[in-house]
């Protein structure tokens, strides 16, 4: 088909028609290609930062893959506007978005002296062939060329206004059986002057704990609303988190020498295999606070000069001391170096010889935290207490996101959104 007609499609039908994606379902991070490792999406200027920007401003978005191979491979992307839930809007294309719908990544390096090969590819965006019109949620979607109907990754970022205030804070949950393990977070949402239609009705609010979608807690009505202030207060226990506890960590920036947390480093040509010393049983210890980045990780090589292309792929191999195995379910090694999500990746295997959890995952070298977390069959969400602990001093970033569904609109729109850290604006 002519160039242009795809354009023209593209402007004046959904995306269902393009992606063939089921209306109806929530679009989630996915990665469905196991080649592809190291998936970052993050405010430019800040590795560590969480992929919310704001509507029609100078700042962008940096999105960073790597495609493990001899050779590169084409990848298009485009953006999906999305509605409170995560579901694809009934909206337009040319709607939300200005320019080229789709385009191809461009900026791609090869590896430089590394034993395992593989392709950086690197995303600005907004940029000068595409530019977001609309506030909300979106999907980055990542695929190739020849079949566009199968996304090989899917990445969620916020696209907000400045419509709403947001002042949040986090204190220990007194009226609750998780007074010694949870956080409970109260926000006020001003709405001065943002001319809003019925707000108690046509807004809604969502919480991220260390920018985290597994354990969100969404649509969120208010406990009190009056005099432009929306106050969610907690009155029940729908505002609280499981604080869990400090990330385990550790450092594999550099090749010839063991860091903390690491037993030894091998090479079995052709490879690098880091063995981590085995983790200890947090579960009933008392809480120690460790400054950590909150589940994340960060790239870094100190025998290279450029991180994205010098750094190596290592053979890391985690053990999780155990008398017995768990029944009833997996234990994984989980954070964002698994994209917070449960695969054949870092689930752990028990092996009852040694009486322990064995995991190996192929990472890039750099700082990780991560932490252990038991799914139970059948379930979707974690539980990362076993072996863990959690406590209600533990520090963690949150988040809130105002949405606004105006009566009159056909969309969702981020008007607001709101931050905290524990360590600066918490209560006892």
């Amino acid at each position: 088909m002519h160039m242009f007609l795809i354009n023209i499609l593209f402007l004046f039908y959904p995306l269902t028609f393009i992606y063939g994606q089921e209306s109806g379902i929530a679009i989630t991070n996915q990665i469905s290609d196991p080649r592809i490792k190291t998936v970052q999406i993050y405010r430019e200027g800040w590795n560590l930062s969480y992929p919310i920007i704001t509507l029609g401003s100078n700042e962008k978005l940096m999105f960073q893959f790597d495609l493990i191979g001899d050779r590169d491979e084409a990848y298009n992307y485009t953006f999906i506007h999305c509605d409170k839930d995560w579901i694809r809007s009934d909206i337009f294309v040319n709607d939300y978005l200005e320019g080229f719908p789709e385009n191809l990544i461009e900026d791609i390096k090869a590896s430089f002296n590394t034993t395992l090969n593989y392709f950086h590819y690197t995303l600005a965006f907004p940029n000068d062939r595409i530019n977001i019109k609309l506030s909300g949620n979106y999907i980055l979607n990542i695929y190739q060329p020849e079949t566009p109907e199968k996304p090989v990754i899917t990445q969620r970022f916020i696209i907000k206004e400045d419509a709403a205030k947001v002042d949040m804070m986090v204190h220990r949950p007194q009226m609750s059986a998780d007074k010694d393990a949870g956080q409970q977070v109260d926000f006020t949402v001003d709405l001065t002057g943002a001319g809003i239609i019925d707000p108690y009705r046509n807004i809604y609010c969502s919480l991220l704990q260390n920018g985290r979608w597994d354990n969100a807690k969404n649509n969120l009505k208010p406990d009190i609303y009056g005099g432009n202030e929306l106050k969610y207060n907690s009155l029940s226990e729908k505002n609280i988190f499981i604080g869990g506890n400090e990330f385990r960590y550790f450092d594999i920036k550099s090749i010839k020498y063991q860091s903390e947390n690491v037993r030894r480093i091998d090479f079995m040509a052709p490879y690098y295999h880091v063995y981590l010393a085995p983790s200890e049983n947090r579960e009933f210890k008392p809480y120690f606070y460790l400054q950590d980045f909150n589940g994340k990780y960060y790239i870094a090589a100190q025998e290279g000069m450029e991180p994205e292309t010098d750094a190596d792929y290592l053979y890391v191999y985690f053990t999780l001391p155990s008398k017995y195995m768990i029944e009833g379910g997996d234990m994984y090694v989980s954070g964002n170096l698994s994209n917070w999500s449960f695969g054949n990746d870092n689930r752990m295997t028990y092996n009852p010889e040694r009486g322990q959890y064995e995991c190996t995952m192929l990472l890039k070298q750099g700082w990780y935290n991560y932490e252990y977390v038991f799914l139970k069959d059948g379930m979707k969400t974690g539980v990362a207490t076993k072996f863990e602990g959690s406590h209600y001093e533990t520090e963690n970033d949150y988040t809130s996101i105002v949405y606004y569904r105006n009566p009159r609109g056909r969309y969702d729109m981020v008007i607001g959104t709101g931050s905290v850290n524990t360590l600066n604006r918490i209560s006892y």
